[in-house]
C-alpha cells in the first residue's frame, strides 16, 4: 500500500492512453486526475469517460493541483518535451515505450530528470509476465549450465491499414522505426534485462510486406553476447495472421521456451522437485495477444508498473525501468539498424 495519493495527468487520448488510465484506475495509491489533447474534443471525451479533468495545453495541466505524475502516450518521436516540460515543473514522467526513438533524444530526457531530482521510469510491461519470474530465477540458480543460445521472435502482423490510416506508424520521424522500434521492443528489452551485454550484432532487414512505409517491417538480427552465447531477434508486423511471441533460452543443461505468457518447455538436466508444478502453474495460453490487433491485450501489466512506479516513489529508489535502463533496448536496435546498413 502506498503510502499517499498520487495524481497521475496522461498526455495523449489515444489506444495505449485509454490502456494508461484504467492502470491508473486499477492501482492503490494512484489517482486518474487529468488528461491532455491537442483536441478539446478529444480531452472531454476521455475525461468524461475516466472521471477526470480535461485540459488542451500541457503548461497547464503541469501546474494544476495534485498533478504528481506525467503519463506520455502520444507518438514514440513525441516523449522527448513533454518530459522535459515535466521536469521542468518537478512532475515525475512514467512514459510509454519506448523511452524515445534515439538514445540521444532519451538521455536528453533523463538528464533533465536528473537535474530536476525526479523519476523517469518508462513502461515495459512484459516485464511483469509471471511465468518470466521462473525463468528469472533459474538464470541466477545456474541452471542453464553454459548458456549458448538466447532468442526472442515477434511473428506478428498488421493489416495496411494500421499504417496507412496512420499519421505516425511507420514513419522515421514519430515511430523512429518499424518492427522492431515499436512492435519488438518489449521482447529486446526483456533479452537485455537476462543476458550480459553484447559484443556484436549483424543484421538484416527489409520492409517487403508493407513496402509504402518508410521503415522496417521485418529485421533479423544475430548477436555475440559477452561470455560466447549467441543471440538472435526476429522482429516482423507482416507475418500473417500473427503468431504468438517467443522467448527461448537454451544452455548445456536447460532449455526454457516462453510463448506469449506461458511456459512450453522449462526442462533442466538437474531435476528440480518444483519444475513439474512450474511447468502446470505456467502452462495455460494466453488468452490475448497484440499479435493480429494492437489492442488485444489487457491492462493489468500495465497496472503493474504503475503500481512499482508508485512503490520507488514511496521508498525515494529508482524505478526498475529508469531512463537509463529503458536505453538498453534503443541502443540495441539502433546497433542492429547501423549493421544492416541504416
Amino acid at each position: 500500500m502506498s503510502n499517499k495519493k498520487y495524481g497521475f495527468a496522461v498526455l495523449g487520448t489515444g489506444l495505449i492512453a485509454k490502456f494508461h488510465a484504467r492502470a491508473v484506475l486499477d492501482t492503490s495509491g494512484a489517482e486518474l486526475v487529468a488528461v491532455c489533447s491537442r483536441s478539446q474534443e478529444s480531452a472531454d471525451s476521455f475525461a468524461a469517460s475516466f472521471g477526470c479533468a480535461a485540459y488542451t495545453s500541457l503548461e497547464q495541466m503541469l501546474q494544476a493541483p495534485g498533478v504528481d505524475v506525467l503519463m506520455i502516450a502520444t507518438p514514440s518521436g513525441a516523449h522527448l518535451e513533454p518530459a522535459i516540460a515535466a521536469a521542468q515543473a518537478g512532475v515525475h514522467v512514467l512514459c510509454e515505450k519506448p523511452l524515445e526513438i534515439s538514445v540521444a533524444r532519451a538521455e536528453q530526457m533523463i538528464a533533465a530528470h536528473q537535474a530536476a531530482g525526479t523519476q523517469l521510469g518508462c513502461i515495459f510491461q512484459l516485464r511483469h509476465t509471471p511465468a518470466l519470474q521462473p525463468v528469472r530465477d533459474a538464470i541466477a540458480n545456474g541452471r542453464f549450465g553454459t548458456i549458448t543460445h538466447a532468442a526472442v521472435y515477434v511473428p506478428w502482423w498488421r493489416e495496411p491499414a494500421y499504417y496507412k490510416e496512420s499519421c505516425w506508424h511507420g514513419t522515421k520521424s514519430l515511430d523512429g522505426g518499424g518492427a522492431l522500434m515499436n512492435q519488438s521492443i518489449h521482447m529486446i528489452d526483456i533479452l537485455c534485462s537476462l543476458m550480459p551485454p553484447i559484443k556484436s550484432v549483424a543484421a538484416v532487414i527489409s520492409s517487403a510486406g508493407h513496402p509504402w512505409i518508410e521503415v522496417e517491417d521485418a529485421a533479423s538480427a544475430s548477436i555475440l553476447f559477452e561470455g560466447g552465447a549467441i543471440g538472435t531477434i526476429v522482429g516482423t508486423t507482416s507475418s500473417w495472421p500473427g503468431r504468438a511471441r517467443r522467448l527461448e533460452i537454451t544452455g548445456t543443461d536447460g532449455t526454457v521456451v516462453l510463448e506469449d505468457d506461458h511456459l512450453s518447455i522449462f526442462e533442466f538436466k538437474r531435476k528440480s522437485a518444483e519444475d513439474e508444478q512450474t511447468r502446470r502453474l505456467y502452462s495455460a495460453s494466453a488468452k490475448l495477444s497484440g499479435a493480429a490487433a494492437p489492442g488485444a491485450m489487457d491492462h493489468l501489466k500495465h497496472a503493474a508498473c504503475v503500481q512499482e512506479f508508485i512503490q520507488a516513489l514511496d521508498n525515494d529508489e529508482p524505478y526498475a525501468v529508469s531512463g537509463a535502463e529503458a536505453c538498453r533496448s534503443i541502443a540495441l536496435i539502433e546497433r542492429i539498424y547501423r549493421a544492416a546498413g541504416l
